[in-house]
């Protein structure tokens, strides 16, 4: 059975709407660890197929995609424009526009 951390980042994340994005590290404050957001890109890296969760809609505070890969960064773009988030030349997204506010 995951943790009740592990189960409150899979709710929240299931819950982001379509066209919106949330932070990792909002993610990890509303699951009661406000340090946790490492712990969230490890949970999406590991279980986004097991629990379909749109991993696509998680982006760095900063307001940009954090993958470590050209392809992951490029794919997660796809997928972010194709629910009409737009995004900037340095895979900026403007969070006063697109973030999910709770």
């Amino acid at each position: 059975m995951p943790s009740d951390f592990t189960q409150d980042v899979i709710k929240i994340i299931k819950n982001i709407p379509v066209g919106k994005v949330f932070t990792y590290g909002r993610i990890a404050k509303l699951a009661g660890n406000p340090n946790g957001a490492r712990q969230v890109s490890w949970l999406l890296h590991s279980s986004s197929k097991k629990y379909d969760l749109p991993w696509h809609r998680v982006i760095n505070s900063q307001g940009k995609i954090a993958l470590k890969t050209q392809d992951g960064q490029d794919y997660q773009k796809i997928l972010l424009e194709k629910e009409g988030v737009e995004i900037g030349s340095t895979n900026k997204i403007d969070l006063k526009k697109y973030l999910w506010e709770i």
